[in-house]
């Protein structure tokens, strides 16, 4: 039944065009009232013109700037009488790179989007709780999660609605009020900016909008507080995953050095949680545990700042005054900057008490340039910033004033970014920097009573990332910490127990590594501290699901397939941790199309049957043999992988403990060897099994190949075609995940049948794209050559992932079919080709190889590769007979522009 939103009375924010556009038009042609809220007045009035004049919902324009929410709202109430959903979609970018960003565009994107989101979801929520009733979506980015060259307010804003989110979704829960984010990627006046055509096109907002209707309409999923990434036809959810960390002795052991002992460990993610809030730590058992811990080993050398600058913000007392005095014990010039003169002070008389070096600038974070002055005016350099200056104004959304919010944003946010700004040029001249900014748990989780400092916490998050993208290729290291420590801001919301008992000098330890010149790659990350403890914390997505882009998206699909768009349990899920690797789902969704013609959508015979079949064909084709399932697990993996001669000393594909392990991309035919072995051919006239030669194979990947799992194989025959002497047969398996449906891999299988035409059948193939191509090597010297020697048992042991054909094992089925002595599979040279390529230009998606000639166990295969654009061509030689075995081959890469890196599957 479709979803009707009669009843509702919808706010779309920045609704002119893109996203907006594509959200009031859906409400309103299921019944909405719509308030197309733009500051362009005519593209919003185009919209509302569309709306009414489809005369099932009802809209009127607003022209107020998203900031003023009261007038935004009062449009609503004007004329509709109510309001029950709120779309915060607002936005601008000012991109500019991080060195040349001004204030004001730094300003200007925190105005529209955060205080925005904050102004139009303030002004509406008294009325949500009065009625126990509303829908809020609030629309992050992916620049956001995972930070964005050139974006630093971009995705500091876009980061701090994620968080604003979980804390609205935890005050509205008891009134019925559901607060949901999405870091969407469509086609707007927005991305036309930064994203080129081509790519544009895949990215309509109407694969965005019915997710929206979904989560706002009441029978919709009832989730609160999460969020999804979505576009062009894909939708997941996606979540905090956290190492188990390392629990460190909270003694004077504890130290830089410590950390650097244990880093690796500290960022092992083979055991990890899934925190969902604040509560789901239990910080006073690790505290607990590790006071029973001898003392911690240190590394050599030891961990120190000798001669190195550190500017500290927020130093004069807690987490700040911990890391002064560790900074002083470990030789640095430290510089001491807060609001309160007497604190700096004491905490500068502290450390040149003790033998060090220290000087107090007094004034506030956002002054920057004048704490910077001061370190090089006295110390003539920097190399560390930490920005940890903060203060609270907690109180619950209702009762928060503007100015409660303003005021915590410009601390905490604007603070830390004038200050990074500041030292940024410098850096960037010595090729050296370090800076660690300061988030929390309520940045990272939301925290009830505490909107406006979850949300300037999370955006710090955001705008780490950012510049740490920026920073990497001048040698500036920049990290995010999410510290709990007893400290006065803390003092305010914690038992006094627990201040005394979670020191501050309990985090600095940390800081002190990630800041230090042994961090020599860490940067981007995020990593939550306590009472002794530390992890890693960073996003895991799940499979989620992809629609057919060519077919109308509605939002009873997306709640059809809700199970598996937010599936994290199903082996499907990936780590992403850049903008590219958030696309990388999307992007391959564009190919995913339903067949279609002028009538409609074709029936599963109507896409395989073709007219000029002749008669025993068509017969043929319409066998629909059942499905094969294929179950598997790690040891599968590694006998395939070794099957197409990986070593031991390829631990990523022969060894499931290593963190890289996986499974090379043309495992994808070993699920469908029974189906398309098992495919009945003996219609044909004169079928001999033991003149059957592989002549092409086609492999698509579809989606990342879970290392154990339950597969399901659907086999269809694609084409026969009559060439006289041998005849031609190409059959099609599709390859799903049993528990989500999720197609994992598409195998296109020719075999040519030795004397076996003659039957009159039709004699030219179908263009199948990719798996019909001619893929001739450009007329230049190989970009890239690899030998290697098959052993004399390959084709014995690759006969163990699935290989039920005695022509590869058995000497008198071998001499039967015309050969001396059993030959190679195809599809086990055709792995070592794809080895080859994998090893020398990384993972690919797509390979697809024409058989030659046979191969011999033992025989040296060369495989001579072409690097053109995403595409790799090759062609595969025997060097001891000269013969070309595979040719009209070729792969498209996953990651085209990273040539030459060995891939880590």
């Amino acid at each position: 039944m479709a979803l009707s939103f009669k009843a509702h009375v919808v706010v779309v924010t920045g609704a002119g065009g893109g996203l907006g556009r594509a959200y009031s038009l859906l409400y309103g042609s299921r019944g909405a009232s719509v308030v197309v809220n733009d500051f362009n007045r005519e593209a919003a009035q185009k919209v509302v013109d569309e709306i009414n004049a489809g005369g099932v919902g009802r809209a009127v324009v607003n022209t107020s700037s998203a900031t003023d929410g009261e007038a935004v709202i009062k449009t609503a109430l004007d004329n509709f009488g109510g309001v029950t959903i709120l779309i915060n979609n607002a936005g601008i970018l000012r991109d500019k790179g991080f060195k040349n960003m001004s204030d004001n565009e730094w300003d200007q994107v925190q105005d529209v989007h955060l205080k925005g989101a904050y102004s139009c979801t303030h002004a509406v929520w008294p009325i949500f709780r009065k009625q126990r009733f509303g829908r809020i979506v609030n629309t992050s980015s992916a620049a956001g999660l995972f930070g964005n060259f050139g974006q630093a307010n971009y995705s500091a804003a876009k980061m701090g609605l994620v968080t604003f989110t979980r804390t609205l979704a935890l005050e509205g829960a008891k009134y019925n009020i559901r607060v949901n984010a999405i870091a969407p990627i469509a086609a707007s006046a927005m991305t036309a900016t930064i994203m080129p055509p081509e790519m544009l096109q895949h990215f309509g907002p109407e694969y965005v909008a019915p997710l929206v209707a979904a989560l706002t309409h009441p029978d919709g999923p009832d989730v609160n507080g999460r969020l999804f990434v979505l576009g062009a036809g894909y939708v997941s959810e996606i979540r905090w995953e956290r190492s188990r960390g390392v629990v460190f002795k909270t003694d004077g052991s504890f130290t830089p050095s410590a950390v650097k002992l244990r880093w690796k460990e500290l960022t092992d993610f083979a055991n990890p949680e899934y925190p969902q809030s604040l509560q789901d730590m239990n910080i006073v058992e690790r505290l607990e545990r590790s006071k029973s811990l001898p003392p911690s080993k240190q590394a050599s050398p030891e961990v120190r700042f000798d001669g190195q600058t550190v500017i500290i913000t927020g130093a004069g007392a807690g987490l700040g005054r911990s890391y002064a005095l560790m900074f002083g014990r470990l030789g640095a010039n430290v510089v001491v900057n807060d609001v309160n003169e007497k604190g700096a002070h004491t905490v500068v008389d502290e450390i040149v008490k003790a033998g060090g070096s220290a000087i107090s600038v007094v004034c506030s974070a956002e002054d920057g340039d004048q704490i910077v002055k001061a370190a090089l005016d006295r110390f003539g350099a920097v190399h560390v910033l930490i920005a940890n200056a903060g203060i609270l104004r907690d109180k619950s959304f209702t009762a928060m004033s503007e100015k409660e919010w303003d005021q915590v944003i410009a601390v905490h946010l604007k603070g830390t970014y004038k200050c990074a700004k500041s030292v940024w040029p410098l850096f960037q001249r010595q090729k050296y920097g370090r800076i660690l900014t300061t988030t929390s748990g309520v940045g990272v989780y939301g925290n009830f009573g505490q909107a406006n400092y979850s949300t300037a916490k999370a955006a710090i998050i955001g705008f780490t990332r950012a510049i740490a993208i920026e920073g990497k290729k001048h040698n500036i290291l920049v990290n995010v910490i999410a510290p709990s420590a007893g400290t006065a801001m803390t003092q305010t919301i914690w038992p006094q127990e627990m201040v005394d008992a979670f020191k501050p000098d309990y985090i600095a330890p940390v800081a002190g590594y990630l800041v230090s010149k042994d961090n020599e790659e860490t940067t981007g990350s995020l990593f939550e501290i306590s009472g002794g403890w530390a992890a890693q914390t960073r996003w895991q997505q799940a499979g989620g699901y992809g629609f057919p882009v060519n077919k109308q998206l509605t939002p009873e699909d997306i709640i059809a397939k809700w199970e598996t768009i937010t599936n994290f349990d199903d082996r499907r899920t990936t780590n992403p941790a850049s903008t590219q690797d958030g696309m990388e789902r999307l992007v391959d969704n564009f190919t995913n199309r339903v067949d279609e013609t002028e009538s409609g959508i074709k029936s599963e015979e109507e896409r395989y049957l073709d007219p000029k079949d002749p008669e025993l064909v068509k017969e043929a084709k319409r066998l629909i043999p059942d499905p094969l399932e294929f179950s598997y697990d790690e040891r599968d993996v590694i006998i395939y992988n070794m099957g197409i001669g990986a070593t031991e000393k390829e631990l990523e594909w022969v060894y499931e403990g290593d963190e890289n392990f996986g499974a090379l991309p043309t495992f994808g035919v070993c699920p469908q060897f029974s189906s398309s072995a098992g495919f009945p051919l003996d219609w044909l006239p004169n079928f001999n099994p033991a003149k059957l030669l592989h002549g092409e194979h086609y492999l698509s990947i579809k989606a990342p190949i879970p290392t154990s799992g339950v597969l399901v194989n659907k086999v269809r025959l694609y084409e026969v075609l009559d060439k006289g002497k041998a005849t031609s047969v190409t059959s099609i398996v599709h390859t799903s995940d049993k528990r989500t449906g999720e197609v994992i891999f598409e195998n296109q299988s020719t075999v040519v049948i030795r004397g076996s035409g003659g039957f009159g059948g039709k004699r030219n193939g179908r263009d199948r794209g990719a798996a019909s191509a001619v893929n001739t090597p450009p007329n230049r010297k190989p970009d890239a050559i690899i030998e290697e020697e098959t052993l004399h048992s390959q084709a014995a042991l690759y006969r163990l992932s699935g290989d039920a054909n005695p022509l590869h094992i058995l000497p008198s089925f071998a001499a039967a079919g015309g050969f001396d002595r059993p030959i190679l599979h195809g599809l086990c040279f055709m792995g070592i080709s794809g080895k080859h390529v994998v090893k020398t230009f990384g993972p690919f998606k797509d390979i697809k190889v024409r058989f030659a000639n046979v191969v011999y166990p033992g025989e040296t295969l060369v495989t001579e590769m072409w690097k053109e654009g995403d595409k790799v061509i090759f062609e595969t030689k025997v060097k001891e007979r000269k013969t070309t075995v595979i040719n009209a081959a070729a792969v498209t890469l996953t990651n085209p522009g990273k040539q030459e890196v060995k891939a880590k599957l």
